[in-house]
């Protein structure tokens, strides 16, 4: 049971209680002797238990190792958890894993929202610092299948392709069933398709997949099932592209468009390419006249057309045709649309409006007025005014357009004291009817130019009487029919406004404060240049004596002066 081995070492096998104490060893030679004292202590040996020791989990659920420790009591102990041999990093996992200690003599390990990735054997070492034991257990998460092997296309038709695969990891769950998806340039991402047979079984390595459009291409992956739940997919396929047959799907809607006379317009929605089956992709327009046997067939070879238009110089106006529009490609002729009954245009409108009238409003703007003749054909969809100055020809009349059935329009933007002719004609989609007789209306004069002057006023607590000099027009400009008074509050932008065909007004300024006062004059042409600003105080409404009142002179001379008191203050004021 000791032992002095060959190098001087003593050991000592099954070591118990009564091996403690103090050792000697001595070495001896020639020249003397040396020697040390070793000390030893028995501890009791330490144990652990780690439950439970084999556990089962789905994914997502939670669980809790416990470890335990039986040790000498003069001894600490450090816990270490491992996974499969690893250290198990706390901070790294992700709030997975949770170390708790509750006790000095244990501690357990919290695993929570258990993930595939997780199995695995985990460890338990307790250290002390006389011996180190651990201990094992075995966690097995079941979950979803994993994605199964490379997608393998193995025959292709316009409709079906054959598909094969090799099974994924079942994660300790039977895969129950497999499920196969598509995706093509005209689905949005990807899309189950239908199989043969119509439930592939968790068994199965290969299935059909069927009713896919011919001639497009697509990818295929596929999908596995377990009772936990459905896992990943498998890798894309290689791109395949079905073959081609000849188109299933005829045009929608169609219907008639309008157009010009002798014209008759065919449109509908065009196929999509999902659906064109092939190369060659065109369409085939059919049409007769209502009631006859013979039907004439026109090609239209692109593929994005929308519409046909067949013109006739012997057909008249609103002639019923019934339509259809069928397709075709290089496998051959597809399927026609239903007949639907469509008329030939109904040509451009054949009256002139009637009673034109033109009023001049302003110095730029004119209103038109008509009236239209109802008419069985050539229906207007609006109305054009054309409109151009007395020294210019018709063809450089500027145009203006309504729509619907408006009688009138205002034109604006014209210049001043010019002489406009104006003709109007009604439109539609198949071109434009013959115009009116052209009507002349000149616009006003230009207003006055000058602005009124040599203003005076006198105030009389709120009222203030003004008086100005008349302004005297250009010859190119409109007469005077009168003036106005603007007067609004400083710091307000709305101004009230006395219109009065004399050169003088009283103003009334109801509240405290100051008031800005203009004056301008008024023409048919409009508002004229408004005179320079007055600022006025008001007062509380309370009077101010004759003696009190004062006469204020924004430009001026003393024989102005004195007619503007001559027409405002009454003669026993002097």
């Amino acid at each position: 049971r000791i032992t002095i081995l060959p190098h001087g070492s003593l050991r000592i096998l099954n070591a118990s209680k009564s091996d403690e104490g103090q050792y000697l060893c001595q070495g001896v030679n020639v020249f003397g002797s040396a020697e040390i004292i070793a000390s030893v202590s028995v501890k009791e040996p330490t144990r652990i238990e780690l439950t439970p020791k084999k556990i089962e989990l789905t994914v997502g659920e939670s669980i809790v190792l416990s470890c335990k420790a039986l040790h000498d009591s003069t001894l600490d102990v450090t816990f270490y958890w491992t996974l499969n041999g690893q250290p198990i990093d706390f901070e790294k996992e992700g709030g997975h894993f949770e170390s708790i200690k509750a006790q000095a003599s244990s501690a357990d390990l919290m695993i929570r929202n258990i993930l595939l990735m997780h199995a695995g054997r985990y460890g338990c070492r307790v250290q002390t610092a006389a011996d180190t034991v651990s201990d094992e257990t075995e966690l097995l998460v079941r979950g979803p299948p994993g994605p199964p092997g490379v997608v393998i296309v193995e025959e292709i038709t316009d409709t079906t392709a054959t598909l094969s695969w090799s099974p994924g990891a079942d994660n300790h769950s039977p895969i129950s069933l497999y499920n196969l998806q598509a995706r093509s340039p005209f689905s949005l991402g990807w899309q189950t398709v239908k199989t043969v047979p119509d439930v592939i079984s968790g068994d199965m390595e290969s299935a059909m997949a069927v009713e896919l459009n011919p001639w497009v291409e697509y990818e295929f992956r596929v999908v596995a099932t377990n009772k936990i739940g459905t896992g990943d997919p498998s890798a894309p396929s290689r791109v395949i592209r079905t073959n081609e047959a000849v188109p299933k799907t005829h045009p929608a809607n169609v219907s008639g468009r309008s157009g010009r006379r002798h014209e008759l317009v065919i449109a509908w929605e065009p196929v999509s390419e999902e659906f064109q089956n092939g190369e060659g992709f065109g369409y085939i327009v059919a049409f007769r006249p209502n009631g006859t046997r013979g039907w004439k067939e026109k090609m239209v070879t692109s593929s994005d057309a929308s519409k046909f238009i067949y013109r006739d110089e012997s057909v008249p106006p609103l002639t019923p045709f019934e339509v259809k529009v069928g397709v075709y490609n290089n496998k051959g002729d597809g399927p026609f649309s239903p007949i639907v009954v469509i008329c030939s245009a109904e040509g451009e409108p054949t009256a002139a409006p009637i009673d034109v009238k033109a009023t001049s409003l302003s110095v730029s703007e004119i209103l038109v007025a008509w009236k239209h003749v109802k008419e069985s054909l050539g229906r207007p969809q609006g109305f054009e005014v054309g409109y151009w100055k007395d020294m210019e020809q018709e063809e450089a009349a500027e145009k203006v357009k309504t729509e619907g059935n408006e009688s009138s329009i205002l034109l604006t933007g014209l210049e001043g004291n010019t002489l406009y002719h104006l003709t109007v004609r009604a439109y539609n989609a198949a071109g434009y009817g013959p115009p009116s007789t052209a009507v002349r209306a000149a616009t006003k004069k230009s207003p006055p130019s000058q602005p009124p002057s040599n203003i005076m006023w006198i105030q009389d607590g709120s009222h203030v009487s003004l008086g100005w000099e008349p302004v005297r027009p250009l010859a190119n400009e409109s007469d005077v029919m009168g003036y106005k008074v603007l007067f609004r509050q400083e710091g307000q932008s709305n101004s009230q406004v006395i219109e009065t065909q004399k050169t003088s007004a009283v103003v009334l300024l109801p509240d405290v404060g100051v008031y800005i006062i203009e004056v301008c004059a008024v023409s048919e042409g409009g508002d004229g240049t408004a005179s320079p600003q007055i600022r006025v105080p008001s007062f509380s409404g309370g009077k101010v004596t004759s003696g009190q009142s004062t006469l204020h002179v924004s430009s001026t001379s003393s024989s102005s002066v004195t007619l503007l008191l001559a027409l405002m203050v009454p003669s026993t004021s002097w």
